[in-house]
C-alpha cells in the first residue's frame, strides 16, 4: 500500500479562534521537553512578581538546578515582551541567588530587528530565543519549537585578567588545592588526552588545570583535582546519549551550562574501571574542538 501523506497547514496561534496563549502555556507545562532546554521540571506557572506582572513559566534543570524564566508571546516579538523577559530573569536571580538563571523568550515570530537587539543583550545576560510554529494536521494541531538564538558561551577562564595575572604551577595545586595522589590521577587522564593530541601540555591556572598548545590555551578538556577526588571536565554539547552513558557508569550527572562542560569526579579505582568511558568523553571533546 502507498504511504499516505497529509500536508500540514501553518496557522497563527494569535489569530486562530480555537488556540490561545493559555493552550500553549498548558502544553509546555505538561511536556517541558518540547522546548529543547534539556531535562527540566516545572517550578511555577503564572508566577506573581509584585509590580512586574506574572512570569509565564519557570523551569529547573533536574541535575544542574539551573532555572529558566520563560516569557511567552503570540505573534511577533516586541520591545515590551523582551524587557519583561529580562525583568523576570533579574527578579528571580536576585530572589534566588543560589541558582544559575537563564532568560527565555518564546514567540511565534522573532523578527530580525529584535533578534539583533537580543543578541546585544546576550553578551552579558544569559538569554535564549525560541520560535514556535503551529501547524494543523487533519483535525489536530501540533507545535514546533526552534532555538533561533542560543545563550552566548562565556570565554574560557584562562582568558580572564585575574587568572592571567596570577599564574600558578604544580606546587600550588599540590599544596593548596589538591594532593599528590589526585595530581597523579590528573596525569593519567592527561595521558589519555595525549593519545588524541600529543602536542598539548598541561597549563596550571588558578581555578583549574587546562591545556595549552605552543603556549596558547586550547581547553577542550580541563581538570579540577581536589584533595580526595580528581575532576575532569570535557567540553561537549549536552545530549541524551552522553547523559545516559554517564548515568550508566554510576557517576552523578553534572553539566555546566555556562561553560558547556560535563563534570566527572573520580578516584583511582573508578578511573581503572571507567577508563573506556573517560577516553570516549575526551575523544568526543577533541572532535568537537576540531569541528566547532
Amino acid at each position: 500500500m502507498p504511504v499516505k501523506y497529509t500536508r500540514p497547514e501553518r496557522v497563527s496561534i494569535r489569530l486562530h479562534p480555537e488556540l490561545s496563549e493559555k493552550w500553549v502555556q498548558d502544553l509546555i507545562a505538561s511536556e517541558p521537553s518540547i522546548l529543547g532546554l534539556g531535562d527540566v521540571v516545572l517550578i511555577g506557572k503564572e508566577r506573581i512578581h509584585p509590580h512586574a506582572g506574572r512570569l509565564d513559566l519557570l523551569f529547573q534543570d533536574r541535575d544542574t538546578k539551573r532555572r529558566y524564566e520563560v516569557e511567552l508571546q503570540l505573534g511577533p516579538t516586541d520591545e515590551a515582551h523582551i524587557i519583561r523577559c529580562i525583568e523576570y530573569w533579574d527578579i528571580e536571580r536576585k530572589r534566588y541567588p543560589q541558582h544559575d538563571h537563564c532568560a527565555v523568550i518564546v514567540a511565534e515570530d522573532i523578527l530580525s530587528r529584535f533578534l539583533n537587539v537580543i543578541s546585544l543583550f546576550n553578551g552579558t545576560i544569559p538569554l535564549i530565543a525560541i520560535q514556535m510554529q503551529a501547524y494543523k494536521v487533519g483535525e489536530e494541531f501540533t507545535l514546533i519549537f526552534s532555538k533561533v538564538l542560543d545563550e552566548l558561551p562565556r570565554g574560557p577562564v584562562d582568558l580572564d585578567e585575574e587568572a592571567e595575572a596570577a599564574p600558578t604551577d604544580r606546587k600550588y595545586w599540590e599544596e593548596d588545592k589538591a594532593s599528590k595522589e589526585t595530581l597523579k590521577l590528573t596525569d593519567e587522564m592527561f595521558s589519555i588526552v595525549r593519545e588524541f593530541d600529543s602536542s598539548v601540555e598541561l597549563k596550571y591556572n588558578k581555578f583549574y588545570i587546562g591545556l595549552a598548545r605552543s603556549g596558547r590555551a586550547d581547553n577542550f578538556v580541563t581538570f579540577t583535582p581536589r584533595k580526595k577526588l580528581a575532576g575532569i571536565e570535557p567540553r561537549i554539547t549536552r545530549s541524551d546519549d552522553v547523559d545516559a552513558k554517564i548515568r550508566e557508569a554510576g557517576f552523578d550527572l553534572s553539566y555546566d551550562n555556562q561553560w558547556g562542560r560535563y563534570r566527572v569526579s573520580l578516584d583511582r579505582e573508578t578511573l581503572e574501571h571507567q577508563r573506556p568511558l573517560i577516553k570516549e568523553l575526551i575523544g568526543i571533546a577533541f572532535q568537537d574542538a576540531k569541528n566547532p
